[in-house]
């Protein structure tokens, strides 16, 4: 969801939207750490955002290129990333790399020719665990 990502947006503790959304600090922690959240929870929340509710259930699936924790990441991590918005994109990369080390693999191709493949979808599955522990998306 993304209740966090406009809490923060306006600067507002936990405390502080559940107390505004009449509801309790643990039902906010919990909406924020990925829980399904009531109906009335919903609406609330909404009510205080100002936004429908289909905004609060939406998922957060694209990178903010303007936002400055993006623009201090690294200049490497900016490069692999140039021109991939959607976290879809990077499965399907990571998906697409690893299926052709495995098929090169069982055609018995040369082992720098498999282990490309094989390298490229690890390194672009780490890539994509430290941009959602970074919370890019």
């Amino acid at each position: 969801m993304i209740v966090k990502k406009l809490r923060e947006q306006r600067s507002w503790s936990q405390e502080q939207l559940a107390q505004m959304a009449g509801v309790s600090l643990r039902t906010i922690q919990r909406v924020e750490a990925g829980n399904k959240a009531s109906l009335e929870t919903l609406k609330s929340l909404a009510a205080v955002f100002e936004v429908e509710i289909t905004k609060l259930t939406e998922e957060i699936i694209v990178i903010d290129k303007d936002s400055t924790t993006w623009q201090a990441e690294p200049w490497y991590i900016r490069f692999f990333l140039y021109g991939i918005c959607r976290r879809s994109h990077m499965l399907a990369i990571e998906v697409i790399a690893l299926v052709a080390g495995i098929v090169l693999l069982f055609l018995g191709a040369e082992p720098l020719s498999v282990a490309l493949p094989l390298l490229a979808a690890y390194s672009n599955a780490k890539l994509l665990a430290y941009i959602d522990q970074r919370a890019h998306w």
